[in-house]
């Protein structure tokens, strides 16, 4: 049996594989268009997919015609989807010239049952509580829901205009970034800014009062609120909007958890959902839970995994983030650790690409965090803006020592740490003292767990800035073309099997 997941029309089109029971791909359209946030399927990404074998069934990750009734409540008449999901699938077969199986089946799944099960199912948790928060599903912004066994059930729902996620976003496009990809960019920002300037101004122009636990809005922002001080903003009003911005967020998202607590009486979360990529944010709400899965790529992406277990209902075997595009042979090591004692920086592209945003190892620029100019070197080779912070990816035994940890691990970059000797390790400290912390422990990944050591062993230091092999505003690396046109244009060493 191959079951198939798409997640694609609205932004980073993605697909994902389920065969056997068993998850065997999932990537992002955007890895081979070379096209950032790609909406649409890519015929490559469809070639890998069919290496595993033509689907007996396709799961779409929402419902298009309860997203059409939305889209007719908000006028968007510009919004409407150019297929739905049983067009875009013929579209494929035709884009292929391939011939599906005659019996094959297609579902479109609920838009938040999709997020809720793509967390759940993937969390081997037997109990949980589950919240999802995105900027917008069909109709519904966020939902909360009780897990036991293989059973949800949804015990709050909060329904569009009253979004959060349209709201950090709207934000995002105010401070001149590009909503739905740039958001973490304005929670980057957030260290730099002062968030009283404008907390009070931002709460009472955008919300209603007394709307905890869940946050109600007086205006619709899904088209923004460039309204919103019209004479314009500041460089240095830019930095306070955003870290007000994201208090408000942390705040809300306080309330929003402690009232999921509560209500569903489990020690376990799965947090999913766009907003679930907040890492500082999640870092604060760490303290309510004993144990919380967040999937490597909680946004909309990872509902491809999902619509396939909103039909299942049953727990799979998570395999870890490596699902993507293999590029094949023994990871380098070797040359790896080589090239980094000599030159402190080098590209890696090597085994499969992980599955959401966040470079994990195998499609990572590298570099020796200790240096004080290494993060303006990276930032060099990276072409983005000075301010931004980079990731350290550590030996999880090692973690405690270096950051002070609101969880007991972190593979997926899903949680900031105060560092306790930023001394030490310049390059991977952000203004407000965090980093964005992947803990590889020894049942990780075990050519990234290798590297770790072997560097560690050759230097003492436990851990390395890790960082994604790609410019500003370009997906990725995907394949070894792609790795290799990355060194050549940017002179910079990609070390490849």
């Amino acid at each position: 049996m191959i079951e198939w997941g798409i997640s694609a029309l609205s932004h980073d089109a993605a697909l994902a594989v389920i065969k056997d029971n068993e998850l065997v791909y999932a990537s992002h359209s955007e890895r081979y268009s070379r096209i950032k946030n790609d909406k649409y399927l890519h015929r490559n990404l469809l070639h890998d997919a069919l290496r595993h074998g033509s689907p007996d069934v396709v799961y779409y990750y929402e419902k298009p015609l309860l997203k059409l009734t939305r889209q007719l409540y908000a006028k968007q008449w510009n919004s409407f989807n150019k297929y739905n999901s049983r067009a875009l699938i013929n579209h494929v077969k035709d884009d292929l010239g391939f011939t599906f199986k005659q019996e094959l089946r297609q579902y479109n799944m609920s838009h938040h049952l999709s997020h809720a099960a793509g967390g759940y199912f993937t969390s081997q948790y037997k109990d949980a509580t589950i919240v999802v928060i995105d900027a917008i599903g069909e109709w519904e912004v966020l939902t909360i829901w009780k897990a036991e066994g293989n059973k949800l059930k949804k015990i709050a729902s909060r329904n569009y205009p009253h979004s959060l996620g349209l709201f950090y976003s709207a934000m995002t496009q105010r401070c001149g970034l590009k909503p739905n990809e740039e958001e973490y960019i304005l929670m980057g920002m957030s260290a730099l800014g002062e968030p009283h300037r404008f907390y009070g101004e931002l709460l009472d122009v955008f919300f209603n009062t007394n709307f905890a636990p869940f946050p109600k809005f007086k205006h619709n922002l899904h088209r923004g609120c460039t309204w919103w001080r019209p004479e314009g903003l500041k460089a240095t009003d830019i930095y306070d909007v955003a870290a007000a911005t994201q208090q408000i967020y942390e705040d809300i998202l306080d309330d929003i958890m402690q009232w999921a607590y509560k209500a569903g009486s489990s020690n376990n979360l799965v947090f999913t959902g766009g907003c679930a990529l907040n890492c500082v944010a999640n870092s604060k709400i760490a303290k309510y839970w004993d144990n919380i899965w967040i999937m490597p790529s909680p946004g909309d992406s990872g509902s491809a995994i999902g619509a396939i277990l909103a039909n299942k209902q049953e727990h799979i075997k998570w395999p870890g983030p490596y699902l993507g595009h293999e590029i094949t042979g023994e990871y380098p090591t070797v040359k790896v650790i080589n090239e980094l004692y000599k030159n402190k920086i080098v590209g890696v592209a090597s085994g499969k690409a992980e599955f959401g945003p966040r470079a994990l190892g195998n499609r990572s620029l590298l570099a020796d965090p200790r240096g004080k100019n290494i993060k303006d070197l990276v930032n060099k080779y990276k072409k983005r803006e000075p301010f931004r912070p980079f990731a350290p990816m550590i030996l999880e035994e090692c973690a405690n020592e270096v950051f002070d940890m609101p969880v007991s691990s972190s593979p997926y970059m899903q949680f900031t740490a105060k560092c306790k000797r930023p001394d030490e390790f310049p390059a991977i400290v952000h203004y407000d003292g965090t980093s964005r912390v992947q803990t590889v422990g020894p049942k990780d990944n075990k050519e990234i767990r290798a590297l770790l050591e072997a560097w560690y062993v050759k230097t003492g230091c436990p851990l390395l800035l890790n960082t994604s092999l790609n410019v500003k505003g370009e997906p990725l690396v995907n394949t070894i073309e792609d790795a290799q046109r990355f060194e050549k244009l940017n002179k910079l060493k990609v070390v490849t099997p």
